[in-house]
């Protein structure tokens, strides 16, 4: 079949947005037509090469859409049903066993390898070269995605589906770092630095956990007030501020935990040095391709913890499916930070994610 979807043809290239060719689902897929998809920082990676994935192809794995045809041998999901995309696991291996799908040891095909797990891609030029797809599972950039019943995660009536992609990937990498990974204790001390999607869906997380000291870092003053609202209980801008001192003098001392957002390495420094003993720092943002960090040893040694969390750990569509309920609830308002971009305008898009101008932007599909 023929869709419309946003092209990358070359490294750092632009995303071009032009028809191309979908396959019919086959055995084991879903085909669920895409209403809408967020921008993510690791699509730009991407695109730049320091997330390896074949080009040219399309990208995007923030998706929420409606299922319109599902393969021979699928179950469990309905022709019509509104859906977000999560990420794929193979459901095989031992953490996909142990409850850890976000750890699965087939991930790095799953998401980047560009083809389903079996071969080939489900995407075509329209002069029938080949086009790398299956990004996360989906390459929702498109007005059309092919995917697998165990990404899916059922949107509870009356929710918007054009709201909710984002929950597959930045809001459930930051919340889940906080729910499943830090898990504070009653009374405990948390400090986000980076108070972007990621972070911001930290604080909001740490708001409905028994931390009662949530500190959010950043160099933008209106993401600062952002965090405010949603509900960090101090705040530190880090442009003229050492934001170590400033959370020692918060707290009292070194916090409990501390959350790097940004993958920047002189940031996760202050995020490592920002905890004490028995302490955790937890690196979430993804930095460039070879990056490295360090950490001084003597204090690490009394009992610090510096720990990596990858897409908010845990099982991502259950995840996925607690945070649309306590969004019904009113206990997780994501939908202040978005802005929506229709597909055509997908590079003023990542011009507002990269600027700052946007928090979270959502692409829309034409239909």
């Amino acid at each position: 079949m023929r869709i419309t979807a946003a092209v990358v043809d070359e490294l750092h290239g632009p995303f071009v947005v032009r028809e191309v060719e979908l396959d019919e689902p086959g055995p084991g897929d879903v085909l669920v037509r895409v209403a809408a998809t967020g921008f993510c920082h690791t699509d730009g990676i991407a695109r730049d090469g320091d997330l390896p994935f074949p080009l040219p192809g399309v990208l995007g794995h923030e998706g929420a859409g409606t299922v319109v045809a599902v393969g021979e041998g699928v179950t469990g999901v309905r022709e019509g049903q509104d859906v977000v995309l999560g990420w794929p696991w193979c459901g095989a291996c031992r953490n996909c066993q142990a409850g850890e799908p976000r750890y699965c040891l087939r991930t790095g095909e799953l998401v980047a390898g560009g083809r389903r797990l079996d071969g080939a891609s489900a995407l075509r030029d329209t002069d029938g070269s080949p086009l790398a797809s299956h990004f996360f599972g989906q390459s929702s950039f498109g007005t059309y995605a092919m995917t697998t019943v165990s990404s899916l995660v059922p949107v509870p009536a009356g929710l918007p589906v054009e709201l909710l992609g984002p929950l597959a990937c930045g809001l459930a990498t930051g919340a889940g770092a906080v729910f499943n990974t830090l898990r504070p204790e009653p009374g405990s001390s948390i400090v986000v630095y980076g108070a972007g999607t990621v972070g911001l869906a930290a604080v909001m997380a740490a708001r409905n956990s028994a931390a009662t000291t949530i500190i959010a870092v950043d160099r933008h003053a209106g993401r600062l007030r952002l965090a405010e609202g949603l509900g960090a209980t101090h705040t530190v801008d880090a442009t003229d501020t050492d934001p170590v001192q400033a959370v020692t003098d918060i707290c009292g001392g070194p916090a409990d935990a501390s959350m790097d957002c940004t993958g920047n390495t002189t940031v996760v420094r202050q995020a490592i040095d920002s905890v004490g003993m028995l302490g955790t720092a937890l690196l979430i943002g993804g930095a460039p391709a070879g990056a490295e960090f360090s950490a001084d040893h003597l204090t690490t040694l009394w009992g610090k913890t510096v720990r990596g969390t990858l897409g908010g750990s845990g099982h991502g569509q259950r995840l996925i499916a607690a945070l649309m309920d306590l969004h019904a609830q009113g206990r997780f308002p994501f939908d202040q930070l978005v802005q929506y971009f229709p597909l055509d305008r997908i590079e003023d898009a990542v011009e507002a994610s990269y600027s700052g101008a946007v928090v979270k932007p959502i692409l829309t599909m034409p239909h």
